[in-house]
């Protein structure tokens, strides 16, 4: 199979069509799924253990659910024709879409260029609104910086979850394991919570999600390196920060890209935030001294755009090479 034909296809459409939201999606599928499950099985009354037991349940079955999809989808294009030629033209068509919609550069970019365009016009409300649409953190009382902050730490984290880890997959295991990711990620962000809500029924998710981004965080902490090298931003503090910072995070994973670009960048990232209401202690990244504009959201997706560029570009060489 052409995965990584497929892969070079899907990247070259998500950087034309970003993520139209009128289009048909199978992430938004898996998110009403798991949206379904989570109103079914996490219910007050329900005991902990219990909801911890049905957290594996959601699990399995929204991986699971979403690997056999495509491939089973994959198998029925074989029963169209008897013509290997039709079947693998329609199977390249399919998986091409797949995996474009496993990748998110233009849509992480654009978004994070959309608060950008709203703190140029110096709308900081628009900007929190902006910006609470790509982080799980309370943004109604954010500061410009916290909001330029915010936005540097979630185009940096989701270089690997959106981007790079997706990638990785796609070569790996083609449309059908990408899409799985995709659903490991997605029950992550909307049940991997460690709050009263979400801490027992998305303990696993939570778990595995760090487990299939452990790998992937680790090769994004090179590829940004890098991207920083490319774009002649400060590599010696990127890579001192990177060394120091990297694990210096509530999560294994998403400490590895953040301090490369907080080195990158001269800047500090992390700290204390509120979630839910609640304020969560979290430890800082770097020690930079530059206040955090919309110019270093620019830069930031500069390294994105890089680091996806190098990735499809390394991904290839390493298919032809094998």
């Amino acid at each position: 199979m052409l995965y990584v034909e497929m892969l070079i296809c899907g990247f070259a459409l998500d950087l034309v069509l970003a993520d139209p939201p009128s289009w048909p999606h199978p992430v938004k599928l898996i998110g009403k799924l798991i949206a379904l499950f989570t109103w079914i099985f996490n219910r007050d009354s329900i005991p902990s253990w219990l909801k911890q037991i049905f957290g594996a349940f959601i699990w399995i079955v929204t991986v699971g659910l979403s690997f056999g999809s495509v491939l089973l989808v994959m198998w029925l294009f074989t029963l169209i024709s008897n013509n290997t030629q039709v079947v693998l033209l329609f199977q390249f068509i399919f998986g091409s879409y797949i995996s474009y919609t496993c990748l998110s550069v233009k849509g992480l970019a654009d978004a994070a260029k959309s608060i950008v365009d709203c703190l140029r016009a110096d709308d900081l409300t628009a900007a929190r609104n902006q910006v609470g649409m790509i982080v799980g953190r309370d943004t109604e009382t954010l500061s410009k910086e916290e909001v330029c902050k915010a936005t540097i730490e979630t185009v940096a984290e989701n270089t690997c979850d959106g981007v790079i880890a997706p990638m990785i997959y796609l070569a790996i295991g083609g449309p059908a394991l990408g899409i799985a990711y995709k659903a490991v990620n997605t029950l992550d962000s909307m049940i991997g919570y460690k709050d009263k809500k979400y801490a027992d029924i998305g303990k696993v998710s939570a778990l595995l999600d760090d487990v299939f981004n452990y790998v992937p965080a680790r090769v994004t902490w090179l590829v940004l390196l890098l991207a920083v090298r490319v774009l002649g931003y400060d590599f010696k503090d990127a890579l001192a920060v990177g060394r120091k910072d990297r694990e210096n995070h509530s999560s294994p994973n998403s400490g590895f890209s953040e301090s490369v670009v907080a080195g990158a960048l001269n800047l500090t990232l992390g700290g204390p935030h509120t979630y839910f209401g609640k304020p969560v202690s979290k430890p800082f990244i770097g020690n930079g001294s530059q206040v955090a504009g919309y110019q270093e959201i620019l830069k930031t997706n500069r390294i994105l755009y890089v680091s996806a560029l190098e990735s499809v570009l390394i991904i290839s060489i390493i298919s032809i090479i094998i």
